[in-house]
């Protein structure tokens, strides 16, 4: 592309991943880096659920019966409930959030955390704005979420870059999911030129 056109690129949407921001930050000397909204969300999502595959180990262990029986039937089909946001929940799925609460009350709280650290990013707010509200999240998140509360620590810059054009790496993603698909339905291309093709089929590029 060379540096002419480099030199004027504005912003990048990143993952979480240092050598990338290093990269960017070599190459694109005047774009801002920011940190992609969907994959601080992905590493929450992955420290709930590895904390529901605990709880459930640990449920398979009382040997109350009936205590065990009645927290695993609480904790089987949890999974997508609690990884949904939450006006996307249809009336069982509530009810199994409900459920959660009680019999797994810090199950429940990681819920209601992630929920809240995505209510922040859907706000209108500004980057200063949403400054003090990521501050105040970890303050009392930490417990639950170590990891992607020092995630947020190391990238709070890149985050907070995101208010300021809510930009996303969303495009992208559906771009190669959808390259990942044919790939799929094709059960494999091993001549690189067709599935080029292919691709480019898909969004008409071809003549």
């Amino acid at each position: 592309m060379g540096s002419e056109v480099l030199n004027q690129i504005e912003e990048v949407s990143i993952d979480l991943w240092i050598p990338y921001k290093s990269l960017i930050q070599e190459m694109l000397p005047n774009a801002q880096v920011v940190a992609d909204r969907f994959h601080v969300m992905k590493q929450i999502n992955q420290e709930l659920d590895e904390r529901r595959k605990q709880e459930k180990r640990a449920a398979v262990k009382i040997k109350n019966r009936k205590e065990r029986e009645e927290k695993l039937a609480v904790l089987t089909h949890s999974k997508y409930p609690l990884l949904k946001k939450k006006e996307s929940l249809n009336e069982e799925e509530k009810a199994k959030i409900h459920s959660l609460q009680k019999v797994t009350p810090e199950l429940g709280e990681m819920y209601r955390n992630k929920e809240a650290i995505r209510d922040i990013f859907e706000s209108h707010i500004t980057s200063d704005e949403a400054l003090y509200k990521f501050l105040e999240w970890t303050e009392t998140a930490y417990k639950l979420f170590p990891k992607t509360c020092r995630t947020i620590s190391r990238w709070i810059d890149e985050i907070l870059a995101y208010f300021d054009h809510r930009t996303t790496q969303g495009i992208v993603e559906g771009i190669n999911q959808k390259i990942k698909l044919i790939k799929r339905r094709a059960y494999g291309l091993t001549n690189f030129n067709n599935f080029r093709r292919r691709i480019l089929l898909n969004w008409y590029f071809c003549s």
